[in-house]
């Protein structure tokens, strides 16, 4: 009798196993019909993102990681609730999205693997530029006026080209100056880092490359930062390709050796 009761629990268990397995090899068969039926374009949709990151870190943060696969028109990211933890990266070449979402898909971001896809439909920005827009229902137009009213507001007054012009020319031999390697060390020294850039948009950054050991923030200097690898070799790979990196649409990264 006791033997009868066990091999009835074991075959419920197994019964209940692999209907889980059935129903997850359905879900995984669904999402890559899904993925299949949509077309490659310029903007892909990206779920699954840790929904208490703050919005503005947000897309910091994927400006800062996917700005590697070419040139980002805009990144959207919304506070309703339905749309927590979604974000829209719209590039200006559709080989870019196809390479980020080839080279991203499953990234551990904020401790959580991006699910990504391509949008549905092109971007309003995109479909403007084919001569495809069509207008969305007033309300989406009322929320859209709203929004952009208020990035108005908060956005600082733009120059104009010749005082842009004028900015950039005393900056040069800075710029220069920034350029002086030092010799090689397995220590980066980070410089020119936004005040609002934490330790784990860094840490997205640099944990591509292989080596890295630790990252380091200097108290009351939030604009700079070290970055130890391994070896002095794993530490110029990662320096190589992210010196000059732009952190965000307006600020580019330093990248040189630590001083020995």
């Amino acid at each position: 009798m006791q033997f009868q009761c066990i091999s009835y629990r074991l075959l419920s268990l197994i019964f209940v196993s692999l209907s889980f397995i059935e129903v997850l090899c359905l879900d995984i068969s669904r999402y890559q019909l899904t993925m299949a039926d949509i077309r490659p374009n310029h903007t892909i949709y990206i779920n699954n993102l840790n929904e208490k990151t703050k919005k503005d870190e947000l897309k910091k943060a994927l400006y800062a990681i996917f700005s590697q696969f070419g040139q980002i028109i805009d990144i959207l990211a919304f506070k309703t609730l339905k749309m927590r933890g979604q974000a829209h990266v719209i590039f200006k070449e559709i080989s870019s999205a196809t390479n980020a979402l080839r080279a991203m898909q499953g990234f551990p971001f904020y401790d959580k693997p991006m699910r990504i896809q391509f949008a549905r439909e092109d971007s309003d920005v995109i479909a403007k530029a084919k001569g495809t827009y069509t207008d969305r229902p007033k309300k989406h137009l009322l929320a859209k006026q709203a929004a952009g009213e208020k990035r108005k507001k908060a956005a600082p007054p733009r120059d104009s080209k010749k005082a842009r012009v004028e900015k950039a020319v005393p900056n040069k031999p800075a710029a220069a100056a920034v350029e002086k390697t030092n010799p090689p060390n397995k220590i980066l020294f980070c410089t020119n880092l936004p005040e609002e850039t934490t330790e784990q948009m860094l840490s997205l950054l640099f944990n591509p490359y292989p080596g890295l050991k630790d990252i380091r923030r200097i108290p009351n200097r939030p604009d700079i930062a070290f970055v130890e690898f391994e070896s002095e070799g794993e530490a110029t790979v990662a320096r190589n390709a992210l010196n000059n990196f732009k952190i965000t649409p307006s600020q580019v990264m330093h990248v040189n050796y630590a001083n020995k």
